[in-house]
């Protein structure tokens, strides 16, 4: 059985459609409903949230023992 051949070029159409399916979702405004305020994108959750984190780590091992 031979197989088809797609077309040269196929596979970075293909590529760039990912990458603007990511781009959008890591870039678009979403509600945020733990803090209430303005829509806020998925990359500034996410950086917000290691903050807090670094936050309380840096917190935590400065506690006398």
């Amino acid at each position: 059985m031979p197989m088809k051949h797609r077309p040269a070029g196929y596979s970075t159409v293909e590529y760039i459609v990912v990458c603007a399916a990511l781009a959008f979702a890591l870039f678009v405004p979403i509600a945020d409903s733990a803090s209430g305020g303005a829509p806020k994108t998925t990359v500034e959750v996410v950086l917000d949230l290691l903050q807090k984190g670094y936050q309380d780590f840096s917190h935590a091992i400065s506690l006398p023992i």
